[in-house]
């Protein structure tokens, strides 16, 4: 099974969150040639300004349609999009997710690499999309293959999707005319990276997001609900310390400082034991954890790597089995899909919340 994780750990300093653009770096040339007709290319909303080819200044619900052609820079990629795209391939469980949640799932050619299935409350809306219920690959995509799909967009949730050796990196693509974007808080560079992320920076994908697909109505809607939902969770105050544990048995792989683990953790009134960490996800040994213990455990659960089968690590091995936490079988649990930037955040604080409180403490 791949790993499920972005990259290794790496410390960084804090930093500030937009800076200038660096375009990415071309290469793979050879797969232009030899998949150029592989790409339909993305198709031409014209000028909006011309007679007849206005963009509409509105729409039905109040909020402003998208003006084509539209440029974001993502992660410091600028991408254009002359129209709202028609042919997705979604990289990750967060970006299919993303669509399906908006009511874009018609979008969907190709979904691959999820992280498990989708939420109870988007499950009939992915029973609705062939390529969503039978995925392509469980792994990310060669560029062949993405290509074969003629999509005018490839949606990833990590830049490392975004390669020679995954779907194709990102120069390629537009060249073949794919659009390519990447999640904004999967990005890496230290000037577009969110450091911390935030709840706002989550709002502000699917803010963006409605944008690319003028379907800015159906964000503003998520946006609202999202909020609303959080607003309505009232943080522990007893000030518990906690350590989220995501994979890993001789080393643990656990959510540090600036991450989604950090903003969940955060919005139950977690104390992260491992905060002091400038990175989203990081190695920690188990000594450190020890030292720590903390008073809840918070547990990834995945299909690779279960919850119930880190509980059994934990309550085997004599020196974690001392931890206070494993001594009072005090864990939470949070499914995989849920702990990366995405529109299932908020529900997992929403979930962890209510454990917490389920807890006999």
């Amino acid at each position: 099974m791949p790993s499920r994780h972005p990259s290794s750990p790496v410390l960084r300093p804090r930093r500030g969150r937009r800076g200038a653009a660096a375009a990415s770096s071309l290469g793979a040339a050879g797969l232009a040639v030899l998949l150029a007709a592989c790409s339909s290319g993305t198709t031409s909303g014209g000028d909006p300004t011309a007679e007849g080819d206005a963009a509409p200044s509105g729409t039905t619900d109040g909020t402003t349609a998208t003006s084509y052609p539209l440029t974001v820079d993502d992660c410091g990629f600028e991408v254009t999009f002359d129209a709202a795209p028609e042919r997705v391939v979604t990289i990750k469980s967060s970006t299919t997710e993303m669509l399906l949640a908006l009511g874009l799932g018609d979008r969907i050619v190709a979904s691959a690499f999820l992280d498990g299935p989708v939420p109870d409350s988007l499950a009939d809306a992915a029973a609705q999309v062939p390529a969503v219920a039978e995925p392509l690959s469980d792994q990310v995509p060669g560029a062949e293959a993405v290509l074969g799909l003629e999509p005018d967009l490839v949606y990833a949730g990590w830049e490392s999707n975004l390669t020679a050796d995954g779907a194709g990196d990102r120069d390629t693509l537009a060249q073949l005319g794919v659009a390519t974007y990447v999640s904004p808080a999967a990005c890496k560079a230290p000037a577009y990276m969110p450091d911390p992320l935030t709840f706002d920076d989550v709002f502000a994908e699917i803010t963006e997001v409605g944008e690319i697909f003028d379907a800015q109505g159906a964000a503003a809607d998520l946006v609202a609900e999202q909020r609303a939902t959080l607003d309505g969770v009232t943080p522990d105050d007893r000030g518990l310390t906690a350590l989220w544990y995501s994979s890993g048995d001789d080393i643990p792989y656990v959510g540090a400082g600036i991450g989604a683990p950090q903003m969940i953790m955060d919005a139950v009134g977690l104390e992260n034991v491992a905060a002091d960490v400038e990175d989203t996800w990081t190695s920690y040994a188990w000594e450190e954890a020890i030292s720590a213990d903390p008073d809840v455990l918070v547990l990834v659960d995945a299909a690779w790597n279960t919850a119930e089968a880190k509980i059994e690590r934990l309550e085997s091995n004599a020196a974690t089995a001392e931890m206070t936490a494993v001594r009072e079988g005090r864990y939470l649990t949070v499914p995989f899909p849920a702990t990366e930037a995405g529109v299932r955040n908020v529900d997992a604080v929403v979930d962890l919340a209510a454990q917490l409180e389920a807890l006999d403490l």
